[in-house]
């Protein structure tokens, strides 16, 4: 559910994959609302709600940030690659 909280804010609970999972509120601006709203009905169906597509950016923004984790040796191989590439 969706709740207006004054002139700029949304409340916006967020839905998850597992429905057993408690739901916490997230607070953005009306503005930013506006634009997640239309993207998702210009999204053709593939988003049913902001709530859903809230839900999608997040979870790829944290996938994306486990993904890019690499170990001190692992930056150290990357680097010495570049270097020899002449990026460095």
């Amino acid at each position: 559910m969706i709740l207006v909280r004054g002139r700029k804010v949304f409340m916006v609970r967020m839905v998850v994959k597992d429905m057993s999972e408690e739901k916490v509120p997230i607070y953005i601006p009306k503005s930013l609302y506006e634009k997640v709203k239309k993207q998702v009905e210009e999204s053709s169906g593939e988003f049913k709600s902001v709530e859903e597509y809230v839900v999608f950016v997040l979870e790829e923004l944290v996938k994306e940030e486990e993904e890019e984790t690499y170990t001190p040796e692992e930056e150290e191989e990357i680097k010495k690659r570049l270097k020899a590439l002449g990026y460095l």
